[in-house]
């Protein structure tokens, strides 16, 4: 029996971008309903858990550049589901929060797209989170060992 030639990097990203883009649109069509971007969702949850985050920080977490952030932010707050607030330790920067109307918003497209996500079987979900949690620390280590 022959053996399978070895995988290479383009296979694996051929599969997580398909995976991306598909997980994206189905996300998509559940926020679409409630009028909600994938971006502001990235936002969102992670503003969900009740602590202030720094701008930065909300940035990194919506892979968004400041300004485009900044844009969105906005947006959310003339919404009244984010309100911004000045850091009492560091007078300088500003901390995000969801807004009371934001965390009844929040729960309520939580449990939309909890409702409606689909579910691998088994403890595959897990088994994927933690590869997937593997493989990015592998990379960003790679990356930091090579400057990048």
């Amino acid at each position: 029996m022959p053996t399978p030639p070895p995988r290479r990097p383009h296979d694996l990203m051929q599969l997580l971008t398909r995976a991306e883009r598909l997980a994206a649109r189905h996300l998509q069509a559940v926020l679409d309903e409630d009028g909600c971007s994938l971006d502001a969702w990235r936002v969102l949850a992670l503003l969900s858990d009740g602590e202030g985050h720094h701008m930065t920080a909300v940035a990194e977490a919506a892979f968004l550049p400041p300004a485009t952030l900044t844009k969105l932010t906005d947006h959310l707050v003339d919404q009244n589901l984010v309100h911004r607030r000045v850091d009492p330790l560091d007078r300088r920067r500003i901390l995000a929060y969801l807004t009371p109307r934001g965390q009844t918003y929040w729960r309520r497209l939580d449990r939309e797209i909890r409702a409606r996500w689909p579910v691998l079987s088994d403890g595959d979900d897990e088994l994927l989170r933690a590869l997937l949690d593997r493989l990015a620390g592998t990379l960003d280590g790679a990356a930091m060992e090579s400057g990048l």
